[in-house]
């Protein structure tokens, strides 16, 4: 009987989906074999993630909705970050948005059809004042819209998760960022087993846990695996894959050349490794993918709507003409599935609301959203 190594090996990507969905298991050199296919094998990979994905996904995607409720001002010396200590670049620094402002996030969010509204703060890890601020939002925001809740606050104290799940937080968000061994190039101020703590301590409370990571800051593709592979072994729900947005005035504003191609194949690799996990296509899809970017939701069943934490993302209207013109649902919170309009009616309430949230640059005051 052939391996999966031999069949990776052979480019036989349909067999080996199906020998995946029958329970086998990918190993690193069949994953690298992947990120190392020539171009003309795009075609094969799209379609043998396709079948994984549409076997536990079907033809669905889920929308999240992210607000940066507190910006910059953070003493962490992640090189790609535009919030970080060393970071130059001119962005908005602002301590916790108001509970009011959170609340007009999530009213946002709920009118963009996300299922899942992220709310995400800079900074090593939240004090006892800014976890309880965020409580107390997002009680307000459980007793109003029917949303899925998901916190990224960086490293948790002991019994900080279990505070959030009491909530009613339903996910927390803490990326690996890229694997154990290239993690001293991206950060010194914490060590790799410090984001891996944190996601124990996020699943022992009863978090569903949010790990992915970023691709293009000169990490070899022999990390890219690793990531996924850790990333499976923690046992990631959701697995957001970010693709690196050089933000001038940051130490790796030189880094982020990603090739279109190259991001599809990462996209299939992370799908074949972590067949049943939600998959998203996180910042930099409409910066690296650009014309492929319908291509990536084959393989992934997620993205982000409008922006990001310090960058913009194409517009929500795009994303649902986008999602209607693959044939796709949107899928909600509770399961049901929804038509993607690819165009609203101007004169009605969702159209005005569209082309106000479009047209503007503050879609929450002072919280554009990044990478």
């Amino acid at each position: 009987m052939q391996t999966l190594n031999n069949i990776a090996a052979a480019r036989d990507w349909s067999l080996l989906a199906a020998r995946i969905l029958d329970g086998a298991a990918l190993d690193k050199a069949g994953a690298l074999s992947m990120l190392e296919a020539d171009d003309d094998q795009i075609p094969g990979l799209l379609a043998g993630a396709f079948e994984i994905r549409r076997r536990y996904f079907g033809k669905t995607v889920q929308l999240y909705y992210l607000i940066n409720a507190k910006s910059g001002l953070c003493p962490e010396d992640c090189r790609y970050c535009s919030q970080s200590r060393l970071s130059k670049a001119p962005v908005e620094r602002y301590a916790w948005l108001s509970i009011q402002e959170i609340l007009e996030g999530a009213r946002r969010a709920y009118e963009l059809k996300a299922c899942t509204y992220c709310i995400v703060g800079s900074g090593r890890g939240p004090t006892e004042h800014e976890l309880e601020h965020v409580i107390a939002a997002v009680k307000e925001i459980k007793a109003r819209y029917p949303l899925r809740i998901c916190a990224c606050m960086g490293i948790l104290k002991p019994g900080q998760a279990q505070k959030l799940m009491a909530a009613g937080v339903q996910r927390f968000n803490h990326n690996l960022n890229t694997s154990e061994e290239f993690h001293k190039e991206v950060c010194t101020t914490h060590a790799f087993k410090d984001r891996v703590a944190t996601i124990e301590e996020v699943k022992k409370a009863g978090i569903s846990p949010c790990c992915g990571g970023i691709v293009g800051m000169g990490e070899s593709r022999e990390d890219v695996v690793s990531m996924a592979f850790e990333l499976k072994r923690l046992g990631a729900d959701s697995i957001p894959v970010n693709f690196h947005i050089p933000v001038p005035g940051t130490p790796f504003e030189d880094r982020g050349n990603v090739d279109p191609r190259y991001a599809l194949k990462v996209l299939c690799m992370f799908r074949y490794v972590n067949p049943d996990r939600e998959l998203r296509i996180a910042g930099g899809r409409e910066l690296h993918l650009r014309t492929l970017q319908p291509l990536g939701l084959y393989p992934a069943n997620s993205i982000f709507v409008s922006d990001y934490l310090t960058s913009k993302g194409q517009s929500a209207n795009d994303d649902f003409r986008m999602i209607a013109d693959l044939g796709f649902e949107i899928v909600g919170v509770d399961g049901t599935t929804a038509p993607a309009e690819p165009a609203f009616d101007r004169s009605s309430e969702a159209g005005r609301v569209l082309d106000a949230l479009d047209a503007s640059d503050i879609l929450v005051s002072r919280a554009s959203a990044a990478s």
